[in-house]
């Protein structure tokens, strides 16, 4: 492993000739996304959120009453799980990329009652931001578990008015969407997406996010018309989630495996709906790729 000692005590710094990241051992979480001429596309963690881009695991979303029954037993979680306020170890780093893991501890085993390792591994490609999220099941049972990024851009990107923002998928989504009710994944709601293109505006998320639980597309363009763009492409995730707090500025974009148990919803974890699985010595892996225009 290289990197100075703070880095090592606090995160560790990326670049390429495009791009500089850092990456806080706290969560794993990517911080900045800067390009050379000093604009960082990345949210900056503003008292309005004061998050960048947690890292959800080993649940997406809220559980009802934040509680969930497996085998038996009643298990307490908060919403989207306790990796992203986990201290994660640095596994290796360089210049351009670095390894982070988080393992099974006796903390992690009273809420989540498997022997996991997640590793989360940046690497920088000059424009391009690659994140492999691996886990792990070290247990000799099925493990179930739910993942999901959750990076907030800047919005609008550049000068532009948050009016001429926009999404334009990879395919068209025509599928009915999801929003919340009481935090739990609750109506159906027409699709906003014209075509391949959603317009974005702040009352989309005038009450939370909206859910894509049946997503065709594995990547998306957000661009604001101000000739920035982020290009966002996925493997391994089923679902998305874009959410942004009406008044602040920024659109998270969040790729997900999961999402918060549906209303009504009275089964166990491994039934859960959105739910993954891994057997016994088995990684699942879930790639995110953000690439700065």
């Amino acid at each position: 492993m290289t990197g100075s000692k703070s880095e090592q005590q606090d995160g560790v710094a990326l670049s390429s000739d495009s791009l500089a990241a850092f990456i806080s051992v706290k969560g794993a979480e990517l911080q900045s996304l800067r390009t050379r001429d000093g604009v960082d596309y990345l949210w900056a963690g503003e008292p309005s959120w004061p998050k960048h881009s947690p890292l959800l695991f080993p649940i997406v979303g809220r559980l009802a009453q934040d509680r969930y029954d497996y085998r038996g037993h009643s298990y307490a979680m908060t919403k989207h799980g306790f990796a992203r306020d986990s201290l994660f170890s640095i596994v290796e780093a360089s210049p351009h990329s670095a390894r982070f893991a988080l393992r099974a501890s006796d903390a992690t085993r009273a809420v989540f009652p498997f022997e996991f390792l997640l590793e989360v591994e940046f690497t920088l490609d000059g424009p391009r931001l690659d994140i492999r999220h691996s886990v792990t099941n070290l247990g000799d049972a099925d493990m179930h578990f739910s993942i999901g990024a959750h990076p907030a851009f800047r919005w609008p990107l550049g000068d532009a008015a948050k009016a001429k923002s926009r999404i334009n998928f990879e395919r068209h989504e025509p599928a009915p969407i999801r929003k919340l009710t009481g935090g739990l994944l609750g109506r159906m709601k027409d699709s906003p997406v014209e075509g391949r293109t959603l317009p974005l505006r702040e009352e989309l998320f005038a009450d939370d996010a909206i859910i894509f639980d049946t997503l065709a597309s594995k990547s998306l363009v957000y661009c604001c018309g101000s000739g920035r763009s982020v290009q966002i492409a996925w493997e391994g995730f089923q679902h998305l989630g874009l959410w942004s707090k009406p008044g602040a500025d920024f659109l998270c974009i969040e790729p997900w495996h999961g999402y918060d148990s549906p209303v009504g919803f009275a089964g166990q974890l491994d039934e859960k709906p959105g739910i993954a699985h891994a057997r016994p010595g088995e990684t699942r892996d879930f790639t995110l790729r953000i690439e700065i225009d």
